[in-house]
């Protein structure tokens, strides 16, 4: 007896399909189907011809491939008993339930007995996102060595995958790796996202770009480190599996969950699959406390005054941030304990009486007074071994005694209750008796060992401030864009991508975070003139620019500037405010550039009356002149007005006479897509900020 059933968003089909009572297949993933299609026609489709040398049926690639069914590749599922001997399950078909509109949930059971597998399916037709996620339920305690999240097939007209790795300060790095036959294998043991190793893969179709052709995406959303394997079997199918990363499950237990599987298919090119993904987080991952409140435009002292806490001098910094536009003024590290460098006092969480003698109340009325709201930062998860808290309870610490510190630290085991009601009743009073809408969330070092406990601890204490304090904005930020993924955002509302402020390597990391990631909360900040990460002296307009392209904010000591730099900052900084209403509502489009030095995005409105497009000129041009920037996704048929915003910023040396360089100019979006935009000529390490709304 042959069993299907279908998925669709309405941009996307997601068909499965089964016989004899197995777990099914994937038979179809792509363009939407017409709902007269024959499921079961396309189950025989599917299947693929036999010849010598195999065997005399192909074993199913289910989605948990078992290795009890002659499955050549990687299996779904990796579990030992408590005696240490490999449990082999078959699994068949119990129940299959439709879930909410168009969910869908599969009950299986081991023929033996003793063990069940159940595979939710969620469609959200509003971001043409599908969601896949796994369960796993013993009668008696299991080990768990590898759990997939359901396994998808992946298309035949693909000849490369883009994966992603990184590193502290150079976060998002695309990776194209080509398919061949084997195993593209990540597996991520640090114990948290990681800059290194962002979960997510995208697989163009042949030809495809940011703007055109066929893609497929996927997004798995654990913030605990992940696996991901893309195998091309022998026979020539591909399967791509992720699920939580190996060997993270400590002790024997008798349920495991995946986390949630983000897929999408796009035919109008990788950009697609990016706003489907953005949307997802704008529509269903993040819920700010105050939806209507505008994003407030952000200050962070960290890099103005590091652990160097005087009052007066960060009273003067406020003064000169809200002058500036800022309308949030986050206390970064050092205000606590006795914590006057990064060796000492993580975890006491308490005022530092010497710099804050009349506790925090001076500062915060103070940054009210100047009409910004109030945050501050937390490591929670993190201990000094030079802290009263480790030398009253270095059994809380996670890892061995002789373990390697990192930036002077350990982590705390987050699986204790003892070590999470601490953390809430510390964290809690300062959220209780100082009026603070906003906690930046740090996380600094890797684990000394990976623990799927410990991520699950982390989020019920975030879930638990959370639920007491539900007014309260959170950031995460690990390292920078160490904890970038859709668990966390989940339980929090903005991250914080890299702990460079340096304008042109933001400028890079913030395009490949832009697959998967909204504007909204996307932190950048306008870094000091020279950057304290790469050494690099920047114009003023290009940092500030890099910083209007996502949640805009700023890092730096304001005494620094000049009245010159000063006057532009607020000017572009006005801008960004008159535009953010709409702009941190846009889907970001990557463009596909003619020229390799211009990296470019078009930030569009979501009902498509307007845009901006930010073309950052990252590098010299090999050609003299600039070529034309297509733009994308437009009416081909209606009028747009487009013009530069930056003007003023045409440098002397450009002497020639383009229609933008004189004034604005209407034009078809034909003509914007197919032909493009002649920006004025300009320096590396600038960026043109051009606007275009629809006309009639």
């Amino acid at each position: 007896m042959i069993q299907t059933w279908r998925l669709d968003t309405g941009a996307q089909t997601l068909v499965l399909g089964t016989h004899r009572a197995r777990l099914p297949s994937v038979v179809y993933w792509g363009a939407p189907l017409p709902q007269h299609e024959d499921l079961e026609t396309l189950f025989h489709a599917h299947l693929i011809d036999l010849t010598g040398g195999m065997l005399d049926e192909n074993p199913d690639l289910s989605i948990c491939p078992e290795a009890a069914r002659s499955f050549p590749g990687q299996p779904g599922l990796i579990l030992r008993g408590n005696d240490g001997a490999p449990l082999l399950p078959k699994f068949c078909l119990e129940q299959a339930t439709i879930t909410g509109d168009k969910g869908l949930r599969l009950a299986y059971k081991n023929e033996a007995g003793g063990l069940a597998y159940m595979a939710d399916f969620d469609v959200f037709e509003d971001s043409n996102i599908i969601t896949a996620k796994a369960t796993l339920i013993a009668d008696t305690p299991v080990h768990l060595h590898w759990f997939a999240a359901p396994v998808m097939l992946a298309p035949q007209n693909a000849d490369a995958m883009i994966d992603f790795a990184g590193r502290w300060c150079g976060e998002f790095q695309e990776l194209h790796t080509p398919w061949q036959a084997g195993m593209r294998y990540r597996d991520n043991r640090t114990g948290r996202t990681g800059h290194e190793h962002f979960p997510g893969l995208i697989i163009p179709g042949r030809g495809a770009t940011n703007t055109q052709g066929e893609a497929h995406a996927f997004h798995y959303g654990w913030s605990g480190g992940h696996k991901m394997i893309a195998e091309e079997l022998p026979d020539g199918r591909r399967q791509i599996q992720f699920g939580n990363a190996t060997r993270i499950e400590a002790v024997a237990d008798k349920t495991f969950h995946t986390a949630p599987l983000y897929m999408s298919y796009s035919d109008k090119g990788i950009n697609g699959c990016a706003r489907a993904f953005q949307r997802h987080v704008r529509y269903h991952i993040v819920k700010f406390p105050q939806e209507s409140r505008p994003r407030p435009v952000h200050y962070n002292c960290w890099e103005a005054v590091y652990f160097n806490h005087d009052l007066p001098a960060l009273k003067e910094i406020a003064t000169m941030a809200a002058g500036l536009g800022a309308e949030r003024f986050v206390l970064d590290d050092g205000w606590f304990g006795s914590r006057d460098d990064d060796t000492r006092a993580l975890s006491e969480w308490e005022v530092d009486a010497r710099k804050y003698p009349d506790g925090l109340d001076p500062l915060i009325d103070h940054v009210h007074s100047a009409g910004m709201h109030f945050g501050i930062w937390f490591e929670p998860e993190m201990i000094n071994p030079q802290s009263s808290i480790y030398e009253a309870n270095p059994h809380w610490a996670l890892g061995s005694e002789d373990q390697i510190l990192g930036r002077n630290q350990k982590a705390l085991n987050m699986a204790l209750d003892e070590v999470r009601e601490f953390l809430f009743t510390r964290i809690a009073r300062i959220l209780r008796d100082h009026q603070i809408d906003y906690m930046k969330w740090d996380h600094n070092r890797v684990l000394p060992m990976p623990d799927a406990a410990q991520t699950r601890g982390s989020y019920a204490l975030i879930d638990q401030l959370r639920h007491k304090f539900p007014d309260v904005e959170i950031e995460s930020c690990a390292s920078g864009g160490g904890r970038v993924d859709f668990g966390i955002l989940e339980r929090t509302h903005r991250v914080w991508l890299s702990d460079s402020n340096d304008a042109l390597e933001r400028a890079r990391i913030q395009h490949g975070a832009a697959l998967f990631l909204p504007a909204s909360v996307v932190g950048s900040h306008v870094g000091p003139r020279q950057c304290h990460t790469s050494g690099r002296v920047h114009d003023i307009s290009f940092r500030a620019w890099v910083a209007a392209q996502r949640h805009m904010g700023f890092e730096m000591d304001p005494r620094e500037l000049t009245k010159d730099e000063a006057e532009v900052l607020q000017r572009i900084t006005a801008w960004w405010k008159a535009e953010r209403d709409w702009l941190m509502r846009a889907d970001i489009l990557r463009l596909d550039s003619n020229d390799k030095a211009v990296l470019a995005e078009q930030h569009i409105a979501e009902d498509d009356t307007q845009f901006v497009v930010f073309a950052n000129k990252i590098d010299t041009s090999s050609q003299i002149a600039p070529r034309p920037l297509r733009l994308s996704a437009l009416n081909a048929d209606a009028n747009y007005e487009i013009d530069i915003v930056n003007r003023d910023e045409v440098h002397k040396l450009s002497r020639g006479a383009p229609h933008l360089k004189a004034g604005a100019m209407r034009v078809s979006g034909q003509y914007l897509m197919r032909h493009g935009v002649i920006l004025p000529w300009g320096f590396p390490n600038q960026c043109w900020v051009i606007k275009g709304r629809k006309v009639s």
